[in-house]
């Protein structure tokens, strides 16, 4: 269902791209200025469209525009029509849907009793299944998003209150989520039972907050007080929060990628510094693929406390021989081959002054095409290094995401069709080493893949799925009919 869109940068399909952020305020008198300032600290997770709804006790309001956070809700425009004391809002990188006006989010539909609000962070792996059995009871989509599903579902349950056809239409989906959700009179937020995907309880001035990370609440000047639990709904009214166990209890999964790349590293996860556990994977990766260099170089800014941590631990000399450009933007004007083939430049630009005449080790989060690691390397070598050593973050992205990560096909993730010594010459360098998935599990606090229960998702590295992948299953199906009805022709 993820569909490639047009304006990404010209080498985004080189890396992992973010998945999604939510906030919801709840009883605040600036809920919507405080849930504009939350997803600006996600915007991380999200980069071509936000939206915001909010509820003044009689009508609801709706605000969602392309493009970045601040670039739209930065100005008192916006954030004046978004009257009431409770708000959601959502930033959103496109996993289903394309990039249009009627994909972003929150969805809001009116339902029989009032209006409904629906923000999602990761993805539903049986949500076009569903959606052709509701199309055929009548149900009209008006967008391509996945999350529709949930709001059609939940229309069409004949459970009694407003939480129960929530329930009830949650425990029809498969994949991984986390919602937050407004009513008339609730603030909703759940996690997938397997907890792929974050969300945080917190407050600000005493009213409850929900949001993907820790850091939404830092820049509002609010207090954890705890994560929600895998498979736990919290039902947050004027009465106070309730605490909802729907699901039948199941080990969890957290999206180990979360620790290496998608979080920003000044959350909490669990209680645990992010920015610690990427210098502890550099630390790792530095017993595991230790190398003799003069200098060791982060590919900024993901790779950036890994290298610290390898740097430490390996006894070499840390320091930025790649400065990125931070002002590049998300679309750049591509009028020619020649200037295409710049894209890498463009963000990166070696510090020759660190780089010639040294042995370098470049650290990086990941590799997924290969194809900037190959510019990168390249540039490096061309600031004079004597020598180049690839250190990677993580282990082999092997498999492609289907839980709110718009990775490539399998076919297109290079470590799935080239052993680590193949993918060394591919990129041109002395030497190539990813942490082991053991190693990344120690990292994270661990004792090893297999000695830890609950596991987390690791499917991209193991392929190993923790949930059906329906929907995957109806598109091999529905191709194979296509290519026996051209066949026929």
């Amino acid at each position: 269902m993820t569909e490639v869109l047009a304006g990404r940068p010209f080498d985004a399909d080189d890396h992992f791209h973010e998945e999604c952020g939510v906030v919801g305020v709840f009883g605040h008198p600036q809920a919507a200025a405080l849930t504009a300032l939350g997803l600006h600290a996600l915007q991380h997770r999200g980069q071509e469209a936000a939206g915001i709804v909010s509820f003044d006790g009689q009508q609801f309001h709706v605000e969602r525009h392309l493009g970045l956070v601040g670039d739209n809700f930065g100005k008192a425009g916006p954030v004046d029509r978004l009257a009431g004391t409770r708000a959601i809002g959502h930033t959103r990188y496109a996993t289903t849907g394309g990039q249009i006006l009627r994909n972003v989010q929150p969805m809001f539909a009116e339902f029989h009793g009032g209006g409904f609000a629906v923000a999602h962070n990761g993805n539903l792996t049986n949500a076009l299944t569903l959606q052709r059995e509701l199309q055929k009871r009548g149900s009209i989509f008006q967008s391509t998003s996945d999350t529709e599903t949930v709001i059609h579902l939940t229309a069409t349950s004949t459970q009694p209150t407003l939480v129960d056809r929530f329930i009830d239409a949650l425990r029809r989906i498969e994949g991984a989520y986390a919602f937050v959700a407004l009513s008339e009179k609730k603030l909703i937020g759940v996690r997938d039972p397997l907890g792929v995907r974050p969300l945080i309880l917190g407050a600000v001035d005493g009213a409850p907050v929900l949001a993907s990370e820790t850091v939404a609440l830092d820049i509002i000047g609010g207090r954890v007080i705890r994560e929600v639990e895998p498979g736990e709904m919290v039902v947050i009214t004027e009465e106070g929060i309730e605490s909802l166990k729907p699901f039948a209890p199941t080990s969890s999964r957290f999206c180990i990628f979360e620790y290496v790349y998608f979080a920003r590293p000044d959350s909490l996860i669990g209680g645990t510094s992010v920015y610690s556990v990427r210098k502890r994977i550099g630390v790792e990766l530095a017993r595991e693929a230790p190398a003799s260099a003069d200098v060791v170089i982060p590919v900024p800014d993901s790779g950036t406390p890994a290298a610290m941590g390898y740097a430490e631990a390996a006894g070499i000399p840390f320091d930025l021989g790649i400065i990125r450009n931070h002002y590049i933007g998300r679309t750049f004007i591509q009028p020619t081959d020649a200037i295409r083939h710049m894209g890498v430049r463009l963000k990166h630009n070696p510090n020759r002054a660190v780089i010639e005449g040294k042995r370098v080790v470049l650290v990086d989060d990941s590799i997924v095409r290969g194809t900037t690691s190959q510019k990168i390397v390249q540039m490096v070598r061309d600031a004079g290094a004597t020598e180049v050593h690839m250190r990677v973050a993580s282990p082999p992205t092997t498999d492609p995401c289907f839980y709110g990560v718009d990775t490539p096909e399998k076919s297109k993730l290079i470590a799935s069709r080239m052993s680590v010594a193949e993918l060394g010459r591919y990129i041109n360098v002395d030497s190539l080493a990813f942490l082991t998935i053991d190693g990344l599990y120690r990292a994270v606090g661990a004792p090893g893949r297999d000695k830890t229960v609950p596991r987390y998702c690791d499917a991209c590295f193991t392929g190993e799925y923790p949930t059906s992948l329906t929907d995957r299953s109806l598109a091999s199906s529905l191709r194979t009919i296509d290519l026996l009805s051209e066949a026929e022709g």
